[in-house]
């Protein structure tokens, strides 16, 4: 049995080494001399005679920085030269040294696009001018704002007296004796409140007082009390000290609940027992909680609507007070 495979194998190098040698005949470096033009793209590398001797180095390749460009395309420039922005003037460019030319200049500018409303309205201002007139505008701001919430929202009171004890505490050692805390419940009151809606029975409210009542107290002004009649009510209070509301249009008088009266402070009023009062239309019926104490519309009458300033809603002084009535 012979071996083919062997005499297969030195055909096969025998052809390869034809081929290496038609090869190698045609250059030395083995490359062919020329080729036909296809159409594809070929590298073509500069030859000697491309590039100036110039800009050659020892070893035939063009120097760093030279001029040498690659066959086929344009002469450029080297570097890429940006033309200056005021050279087009239809994009509305300028020259910095054209925009801030003077020290005034800039500043407007500089004031035309600050977030300082002032600086925006009045470019011309000196900085130390729009400060001072900033903090003035601030100030008197913030003025005005603490007045408006005290004409026409909420407006705080202190607690003088102990008429409103013990729901309202006056300090000990004020001029009005049976004081029982350690300082004067601060309270505010709200005046808005009146714009929507007249106050209810059982409401504390701040009032000026009507005429006549310096005369009977002692003293007027800004009186605190609680909302007992309403108007057109009639209003009696028993030998027991116990107030009772008889309302327009009904037949008999009701007991009014009052637990924010203590019994001793009840028992301690005995020289308006038996008496019985008619709230004037339009009027308020109004008694302090601690009824021995209080000089209130049982000596003075009702008063009128347009004397409330507000109700009395929180307690925000001392802190172990705070509360809402």
């Amino acid at each position: 049995m012979s071996d083919d495979r062997g005499s297969y194998r030195r055909e096969l190098d025998d052809e390869d080494e034809k081929d290496e040698a038609g090869l190698g005949r045609q250059e030395p470096g083995g490359w062919p001399e020329d080729e036909p033009d296809t159409g594809h793209i070929r590298s073509h590398w500069p030859q000697d005679d491309e590039a100036e001797e110039s800009d050659k180095s020892p070893s035939g390749w063009p120097t760093p920085g030279s001029t040498w460009q690659r066959p086929g395309y344009d002469d450029a420039p080297r570097e890429w030269q940006r033309s200056d922005y005021g050279d087009y003037p239809d994009y509305g460019y300028e020259r910095r040294d054209d925009l801030f030319s003077d020290d005034a200049r800039a500043e407007r500018y500089a004031a035309r696009h600050s977030r300082d409303p002032l600086a925006r309205l009045f470019p011309g201002l000196p900085h130390g001018v729009r400060v001072t007139l900033d903090w003035i505008l601030t100030i008197a701001g913030a003025i005005l704002i603490v007045l408006a919430l005290k004409e026409w929202v909420v407006n705080p009171y202190r607690i003088p007296s102990s008429s409103m004890e013990p729901t309202l505490n006056c300090a000990k050692g004020e001029a009005s004796p049976g004081c029982l805390g350690d300082s004067s419940d601060r309270v505010l009151a709200c005046r808005i409140c009146l714009d929507f809606g007249s106050p209810s029975r059982g409401d504390i409210v701040v009032f000026n007082t009507p005429k006549g009542v310096k005369d009977k107290c002692g003293e007027g002004g800004t009186f605190v009390k609680r909302v007992i009649g309403l108007p057109g009510d009639t209003v009696h209070e028993d030998d027991k000290g116990f107030i009772s509301i008889k309302e327009p249009g009904t037949p008999e008088f009701v007991k009014l609940k009052e637990s924010y009266i203590p019994a001793q402070s009840r028992l301690a009023d005995s020289q308006h027992y038996g008496q019985t009062w008619a709230v004037p239309p339009g009027s308020y019926f109004m008694m302090g909680d601690n009824r021995a104490q209080s000089c209130d519309s049982r000596s003075w009458g009702g008063v009128p609507s347009n004397k409330l300033i507000g109700i009395v809603f929180f307690v925000y002084w001392p802190p172990d007070r705070i509360s809402f009535k």
